[in-house]
């Protein structure tokens, strides 16, 4: 995402070699300034509203005991992961990277600021747009995480993680690709991160899980899978429709310009794709659910659509429409399939994100090549292995040292009264919960 060149470049070089520019192309140098900066800007505040739509949708999937945790959890995730990317994790994904495997240990710095008027058109776009814009993708990486381990998990161990991943796991492995590293040398494509957000989140949701353990009375000692419903199937939906518009940012913006005629299709044609894949996404598991279990189910179809958007991330601008589609429902079906083959393994995934996140973010890194000839299979595949490898042992080594420590699972009492009372002494809906029982 990162290092595409922007529709400056020509500008900038023109200027290196001491040529003289016409007052016009000044002009529309500063107006390819302002209008990549305002992509950023754009993009990066529709990205920060898919921490609303992450939160609606997980505290719609938990139960009523565990609402407002969930809420508290979206909120902290994002102001923590703003906090590490400027203290360290920028710097670390994009300063001095060089095609090497990670940046320096700095703070960030704007280059330029309103205040002294000291702006350098040479690179396109403001410094702090483009640092918002990256910084809002490292809080979707976290979120994904939330989700997959609600109701069991204590709250500070888990904010601990969040902190060790945004401020250091996602930044290093995002420096191997966006900053510029080994993985871009490589010829890795990761358009706006299949991989390199959502499978990193999908990495560390599972690793967690799989420590963690799964929701008391959610599996019989026989196997036998027992559903648990969450609290609102009309919150579930509203966070999904407010992810699936943030995603236009999410992959829109990626194009990282807007100065040009260019640029402006090949937005077009990214928000095109971005929501056909969605379409394609959720029609597959509609009809899949209908087939398989002879009635549809709503939970499902709403990942259904998280799928087709997770799946066209990696290249949602060469393919057609019609591509789009199909590689949406695609990632629709890897759903259907992967949620019962987890419940087979008692692996407890709340809300789904690893066959969202995780499966379809390997799914669509994989299908890049199916539509840009400029990338292959096996570059693709040593991409995903490697950040799948890196995340997974860096989470394991976190998440054991979090439970041999702090610990990182509530009690079986607070389990059963509720994440909301047990750590917050509130609950989001006091009529209908716990605490309406002693009226």
């Amino acid at each position: 995402m990162k290092n595409k060149f922007l529709t400056t470049g020509l500008m900038a070089a023109i200027l290196c070699m001491g040529l003289s520019i016409p007052a016009q192309a000044a002009v529309d140098q500063e107006v390819a300034f302002i209008l990549n900066s305002f992509l950023f800007l754009v993009g990066g505040f529709l990205v920060m509203w898919m921490a609303a739509g992450f939160c609606m949708l997980e505290a719609g999937l938990v139960r009523t005991k565990n609402v407002a945790t969930m809420c508290l959890k979206n909120i902290g995730i994002y102001a923590f992961a703003g906090i590490l990317y400027f203290i360290v994790g920028y710097n670390l994904m994009y300063s001095g990277v060089d095609g090497g495997f990670m940046g320096s240990f700095s703070l960030w710095s704007a280059s330029e600021t309103a205040a002294n008027e000291v702006i350098n058109m040479e690179t396109g776009y403001s410094s702090a747009s483009d640092w918002f814009f990256q910084m809002v993708f490292v809080a979707t990486a976290a979120s994904i995480v939330s989700g997959t381990v609600a109701e069991r998990i204590k709250l500070f161990p888990f904010f601990a993680f969040v902190i060790v991943l945004t401020g250091f796991i996602y930044p290093i492995q995002g420096s191997w690709t966006w900053g510029g590293g080994w993985l871009k040398e490589l010829g890795f494509s990761d358009f706006a991160g299949s991989t390199i957000v959502h499978s990193v989140g999908g990495w560390a949701a599972l690793m967690g899980a799989i420590i963690l353990g799964a929701r008391k009375g959610k599996y019989s000692p026989t196997g036998q899978v027992r559903p648990i419903p969450g609290s609102s199937l009309t919150l579930a939906t509203l966070g999904t429709f407010i992810l699936w518009l943030g995603w236009f940012g999410f992959n829109g913006a990626s194009q990282l310009a807007l100065g040009s005629a260019i640029d402006a299709v090949a937005v077009s044609q990214i928000f095109a794709n971005t929501n056909m894949a969605a379409a394609g996404g959720v029609v597959m598991v509609l009809l899949l659910t209908k087939f398989l279990y002879k009635k549809v189910d709503l939970t499902m179809v709403l990942n259904g659509a998280l799928a087709g958007l997770v799946s066209i991330t990696a290249e949602p601008l060469t393919p057609t429409i019609g591509q789009a589609i199909l590689i949406g429902a695609a990632g629709g079906a890897l759903v259907v399939f992967v949620v019962p083959l987890l419940d087979k393994f008692q692996i407890d995934d709340v809300v789904g994100a690893i066959p969202v996140h995780l499966c379809c973010g390997i799914w669509g890194t994989l299908a890049v090549p199916l539509t840009n000839e400029g990338t292959s299979f096996m570059t693709q595949l040593t991409g995903i292995l490697a950040i799948g490898a890196f995340v997974s042992a860096l989470s394991v080594i976190i998440w054991l040292a979090l439970k041999y420590t702090v610990g990182i699972r509530v009690s079986e009492e607070e389990e059963a009264k509720g994440g909301d009372l047990s750590e917050l002494g509130m609950e989001a809906y006091p009529e209908f919960g716990y605490g309406s029982q002693k009226l």
